[in-house]
C-alpha cells in the first residue's frame, strides 16, 4: 500500500513470493495445496495446475506441457461441452424402421455434421442399426465420411446452378468414362417446392438430353414435401400427385426412374403412402419430432445433452445488476453462478431470461444477458421448509440442455422461444462445445 511505513522487517510481498518461487525449487515433492474445487469436478487439469505450481522446470522452458494440456478432456480444458447419446440414436433408427415395410430403405441424412451431432460418428451408428445409405449436403461433406471409413452410398443432395446442369451431366459421365467407370445419379423432381430439381412436367424432356450418354447412370428418382408437417395435407396431396405423374411420364418414355423416395421424416410417420421405394429421415433420427402429430406415433429419444461447470459464483447485493446492460436486478438473498457457455457455443442470445437451466434435478432461472462466452444463472439462498436448500460451489454440473429427474430442458423449447425450428438450435451448439459421445 503506497505511503504505509508500518511493514515489519520478515514481511514478504506477493510479488517477491512470486519471484522467489521462480528460482527456488520447493524443498518437499508434494504440494499441499488444498484445491478450491469440489472433488464432484474432473481432477486432471487440476493436478496439472497443481503440479506447475511446485516450479519444478528447467530454466528457459515454457512453464506449461503442451503435449499435456492437449491429451486433457475437453470438459478438463473447457468446462463447457455437448453429449451425445448414440443408445438414443440406435433407439431412433429402430422406431423409424418399425414403421417401414420390410423392402422399405432408410437413407439417413447426416448433412450439417449429422445436425450438429458429428457426422462420422452418428453416421457409423445409424448404419449399423439399420440405415441402408445416408444424404449429405455437398462434396466436402461425403468426403469426411469417406476419409472416416464411411463405405455406404453417400447421396450429395445440392445440386449445380440451373442453367449448367446438362453440361455438368455429360461432364459427370465424360470423367466416369474416362476411369471405365458408371457415373450413378438420383433426379431431383421439382414437385411444387420450388427449390431444386427439374419441374414434374420436364422430367422427360430434361432425360432426353442426358440419357445419350453410356457412362451415365440413373440410379433413382426423388422429391422433397414442403409441407408434410402442416396439419392441413392438401399442399402435400398436390406435391406427391405431381410426382407420380412425373414417374408416370418417364416410365412410359422408357426410363426407369430406380431408386424411388420423396418422404422427409414427417411423411414417414404421417403418411404410409408416399414411402415408395425408400424414405429420406433426418430430424427424427436425432430424436426431435418433426411436428406435433408425431408424437402419439413415434417413440423418440433426443440425442443431444449439453453441459457446463460452474465457474464462478457470488453473492450480489439487492438492486445490483448482472451482465452486460444490467437487465437484471438481483432481489437479494441469491447466489449468483457462471458457466462458461455463450452465444458463440450456440446458447442463443434471445433466449437470455427466458430459458431454465438444472442442476440436482431442479430447475434455476437463467439471469441476465447471455454473453459471448459465458451466463448465468440465480440459485436463491433463502431456506424453505418444503425444499432442500442448495448450495452451489465451484465445479458444480449444470445441465444447459437435457433432463435430470423429473427437470427437462430441451431443443424444441428453446426453438418455440425463439419461433425458429430445433433444427437449427441442434446446429448452433456444435459451433465451439467438445462433443463426448456416451
Amino acid at each position: 500500500f503506497t505511503g504505509y511505513s508500518g511493514i515489519s522487517p520478515d514481511f514478504e510481498s506477493a510479488a517477491d513470493a512470486m519471484r522467489k518461487s521462480r528460482t527456488e525449487a520447493p524443498q518437499t515433492s508434494h504440494v499441499n495445496t488444498p484445491s478450491p474445487m469440489r472433488s464432484s469436478a474432473p481432477d486432471g487439469a487440476f493436478q496439472y495446475a497443481r503440479d506447475m505450481s511446485s516450479g519444478r522446470r528447467i530454466q528457459g522452458e515454457l512453464p506449461f506441457d503442451l503435449d499435456r494440456i492437449d491429451h486433457l478432456s475437453s470438459p478438463e480444458r473447457r468446462w463447457a461441452w455437448s453429449e451425445i447419446d448414440l443408445g438414443a440414436i440406435r433407439h431412433n433408427v429402430a422406431d423409424v424402421r418399425r414403421h417401414l415395410g420390410s423392402r422399405t430403405r432408410l437413407m439417413a441424412v447426416v448433412k450439417a455434421d449429422g445436425y450438429g451431432h458429428g457426422a462420422p460418428e452418428v453416421s457409423k451408428v445409424m448404419l449399423n442399426a439399420g440405415a441402408d445409405r445416408l444424404a449429405v449436403s455437398n462434396i466436402d461433406e461425403a468426403m469426411q465420411l469417406r476419409k472416416a471409413g464411411v463405405r455406404a452410398p453417400i447421396l450429395i443432395l445440392a445440386q449445380p446452378p440451373a442453367s449448367s446442369i446438362p453440361q455438368y451431366a455429360i461432364a459427370y459421365a465424360e470423367a466416369a468414362d474416362l476411369h471405365g467407370m458408371m457415373a450413378p445419379y438420383h433426379l431431383a423432381i421439382n414437385t411444387g417446392m420450388n427449390r431444386i430439381g427439374v419441374r414434374f412436367d420436364e422430367a422427360v424432356e430434361f432425360l432426353y438430353q442426358v440419357s445419350f450418354h453410356r457412362a451415365l447412370e440413373l440410379e433413382g428418382t426423388f422429391t422433397h414435401f414442403a409441407t408434410a408437417d402442416d396439419a392441413d395435407p392438401f399442399e402435400m396431396q398436390i406435391q406427391t400427385k405431381h410426382f407420380i405423374e412425373a414417374l408416370q411420364g418417364m416410365q412410359a418414355a422408357g426410363f426407369d426412374p430406380g431408386i424411388v423416395h420423396a418422404a422427409n421424416s414427417a411423411a414417414t410417420y404421417r403418411y404410409p403412402d408416399v414411402h415408395f421405394d425408400m424414405v429420406r429421415c433426418g430430424l427424427a433420427l436425432y430424436g426431435f419430432h418433426p411436428c406435433p402429430e408425431t408424437r402419439d406415433v413415434a417413440d423418440l429419444k433426443p440425442a443431444m445433452s449439453v453441459h457446463a461447470r460452474i465457474t464462478d459464483t457470488r453473492f450480489v447485493p439487492m438492486s445490483e445488476g448482472v451482465s452486460y446492460g444490467l437487465h437484471y436486478r438481483s432481489p437479494g438473498s441469491v447466489k449468483i453462478c457462471t458457466v462458461p457457455i455463450g452465444y458463440a457455443d450456440g446458447l442463443r442470445r434471445n433466449l437470455s431470461g427466458n430459458t431454465d437451466f438444472i442442476m440436482n434435478g431442479r430447475y434455476f432461472r437463467q439471469v441476465g444477458n447471455i454473453c459471448m462466452d459465458q451466463c448465468m444463472f440465480e440459485v436463491d439462498m433463502r431456506s424453505y421448509g418444503t425444499r432442500e436448500r442448495i448450495d452451489p460451489q465451484v465445479g458444480d454440473e449444470v445441465i444447459i440442455v437435457g433432463s435430470q429427474g423429473i427437470a427437462e430442458v430441451t431443443i424444441d423449447e428453446m426453438a418455440y422461444k425463439l419461433d425458429t425450428i430445433p433444427y437449427e438450435i441442434a446446429i448452433g451448439f456444435s459451433h465451439r462445445l467438445e462433443r463426448v459421445y456416451v
